[in-house]
């Protein structure tokens, strides 16, 4: 039996809420509050499973009782949104601050419930298996320094600095192996991929503050999102991270130092754009397993570049990104899974890591630090 406690402001909400989630064998409401600060104490007082929260309350808010629940009770959390930009931009502090989901209101109000009656029931049904998680601390930024030059490189370099004559490139002094067949040849850079999906804008927010503005290399996201939200979240990541951070835009090139944050209801995928650049193609091809974007697009398409590729897989449902995955080790890639403990859900780490295609396994406050790393060698 999931244990539902339901918190808005409307009298009209909670009785069409809570008679919803009582025609249902599996949910019982075990109460409901008028505001945030009754949500917090009926939250203390209950044992709860889910927690359905408002966003605009009076007396507290539903962002202020959020931060509080979070840090002193953390239990799931299906955040209760308006499809206003305002509401939008809300919703996206709100995952950020750990709500596992959210459902709009049609229209700026649940006055059609029947719409989406059974998006409520089947959220709050994923959430109640979750792992409530308390904010990660954005951390500082990671200083990137560059890997120290070899010996041999050393020594090249400093006959540059002190002779006008020819000499031989670093490309010259050893004989490169022979590309695998179907995958390119080094373009002189990473790229790093990330896929994501439930609890995901919270683990993007802790890695992506993390990440330093002169990471020399590119960072494609796919966050499964509708859309209308992936631009608030790429907008809040970057206000609140030193390296950039933007939506994706079809046939931009990937620029270094920057992250971008696949639009929501589109699929993106990574082709090179010329010898030295690589750019992100949009598109709305069929949706795969009810998914537009997935992660399993964007990797698979991301595999040719080989082992100039780091890939990251993080907390998610399902097992999204487990194909691409194959590709991008078979192809020579490197690959970061997030650990069972930090996931809200273990669902498309956990099918990369059991099928060993993890290079590491890191908690997600040291993701970033994996990605540097990873990157420097």
């Amino acid at each position: 039996m999931i244990r539902v406690l339901i918190a808005d402001d409307s009298a009209f909400m909670r009785k069409v809420l809570s008679d919803l989630f009582k025609s249902q064998s599996d949910f019982e409401v075990v109460g409901t509050a008028v505001n945030g600060q009754d949500a917090i104490e009926k939250v203390k007082k209950f044992n709860t499973d889910v927690l359905t929260l408002d966003v605009i309350m009076p007396v507290m808010d539903g962002l202020s009782a959020l931060a509080v629940i979070m840090e002193q009770c953390p239990l799931p959390v299906i955040m209760v949104s308006s499809t206003t930009q305002k509401g939008t931009n809300e919703t996206i502090r709100a995952l950020g601050l750990g709500a596992v989901d959210f459902v709009s209101k049609a229209g700026g109000a649940i006055s059609k419930i029947d719409t989406i009656k059974d998006e409520i029931l089947a959220k709050c049904r994923l959430a109640a298996k979750t792992h409530a998680k308390r904010s990660f601390a954005a951390g500082r930024p990671i200083v990137y320094s560059p890997k120290p030059l070899e010996p041999t490189t050393r020594r090249i370099e400093a006959r540059r600095r002190t002779s006008l004559a020819p000499i031989p490139s670093i490309s010259r002094v050893s004989t490169p192996a022979p590309p695998v067949r179907g995958i390119l040849p080094s373009m002189g850079k990473k790229l790093v991929v990330i896929g994501t999906s439930t609890g995901g804008p919270q683990a993007l927010q802790t890695v992506i503050t993390r990440l330093p503005r002169n990471l020399p290399c590119g960072v494609v996201v796919v966050q499964h999102m509708p859309a209308g939200f992936t631009k608030s979240l790429a907008e809040r990541l970057n206000s609140i991270s030193e390296i950039a951070v933007k939506e994706a835009e079809h046939d931009e090139i990937i620029r270094a130092g920057q992250v971008y944050i696949a639009p929501g209801d589109y699929h993106l995928r990574i082709v090179p754009a010329s010898q030295s650049e690589r750019k992100m193609v949009l598109s709305q091809e069929p949706r795969v397993g009810n998914l537009r974007p997935t992660v399993n697009y964007m990797f698979e398409s991301s595999a040719r570049f080989g082992k100039d590729l780091i890939s990251v897989i993080m907390t998610g449902m399902g097992s999204d990104g487990y194909e691409g995955m194959k590709k991008i080790k078979a192809a020579g890639g490197y690959s970061i899974a997030q650990d069972e403990n930090s996931c809200v859900v273990y669902g498309m780490p956990k099918a990369v890591v059991d099928a060993g295609l993890a290079d590491e396994i890191r908690p997600l406050d040291k993701i970033a630090e994996a990605i540097v790393d990873a990157v420097r060698r």
